[in-house]
């Protein structure tokens, strides 16, 4: 009797390597962010003691979420552009508050420069016209 062994998936390409590793990042980014938005507004560094409301500026950063996670090029374009009011906030906040919340407006700033650069290279990575040179 001989056994069928599955054949090996083929090993992804250099391109295919790139996008799955910029995937990655986008999507490590945009959960830390969400993580970082919530724990600095509701007890690392709140406005008020006890936390504050602004833990709801991390609601927006659900909308392209799910789309980040699956490898959604339109997601991608779109949310490059919308992080950028979290890049706003970061860099006002880093220059207008003190302390630990300076640092955290500092880390803010890091990780949607990372999701912005990661974001914009996995769309034109994915563009349907580098999608045809690869076949």
């Amino acid at each position: 009797m001989s056994q069928k062994h599955p054949s090996p998936q083929p090993s992804p390409t250099r391109g295919e390597g790139a996008v799955l590793r910029l995937q990655l990042i986008t999507s490590i980014s945009l959960l830390a962010l969400i993580l970082l938005c919530v724990a600095w507004e509701w007890w690392l560094a709140p406005l008020r003691p006890g936390g504050s409301l602004l833990v709801l500026k991390a609601v927006p950063l659900l909308l392209p979420l799910f789309g980040i996670l699956k490898g959604k090029r339109y997601t991608y374009q779109w949310a490059c552009m919308f992080i950028l009011f979290y890049f706003t906030e970061g860099a006002v906040r880093a220059w207008s508050d003190g302390g630990l919340s300076a640092k955290l407006a500092l880390l803010e700033v890091l990780l949607t420069v990372i999701f912005f650069a990661s974001s914009v290279l996995f769309a034109k990575l994915t563009a349907p016209s580098k999608m045809s040179q690869q076949v």
